[in-house]
């Protein structure tokens, strides 16, 4: 998301909106949702570090653990990832939350929502850890 207004009364206005359309539009839903954190936490800090009203109701970050057996095991979750380039955003890409190849911030997101947006045409699977194999979801 591009820069985000200082004061709190536009930052209320845009956490708002996304809300309303978080509850509107299932499947856009996990993207918005990282929008919905990234302006709580903008809040936050134009509140001079209270917590914002509502926070915590998303997912909770995680780090991503490494397996030490080199994989082989099932991931106890999922993140999504949206790379940036030059010429514009790249689709999003959902990998399991023990993926390797992960390059960049990547956000956590429930069992459900990656199977959901699974479903999107602009968000792919990670062809190395598979997550719509592990979710279930066949094209």
């Amino acid at each position: 998301m591009s820069a985000l207004p200082p004061d709190a009364p536009r930052l209320r206005a845009i956490l708002a909106f996304l809300e309303q359309r978080i509850s509107d539009h299932q499947a856009v839903g996990v993207y918005l949702r990282l929008q919905r954190d990234a302006v709580r936490e903008a809040l936050t800090r134009a509140e001079g570090g209270r917590p914002a009203e509502g926070a915590g109701s998303g997912p909770p970050r995680r780090r991503r653990p490494v397996a030490p057996d080199g994989g082989g095991r099932r991931s106890t979750g999922f993140v999504v990832q949206q790379k940036r380039t030059p010429d514009g955003p790249e689709p999003a890409m959902i990998h399991t939350d023990d993926c390797t190849m992960i390059d960049g911030p990547a956000h956590p997101v429930r069992d459900r929502e990656a199977r959901a947006a699974l479903t999107e045409p602009d968000i792919a699977p990670c062809t190395f850890c598979r997550p719509d194999t592990e979710l279930g979801v066949l094209e």
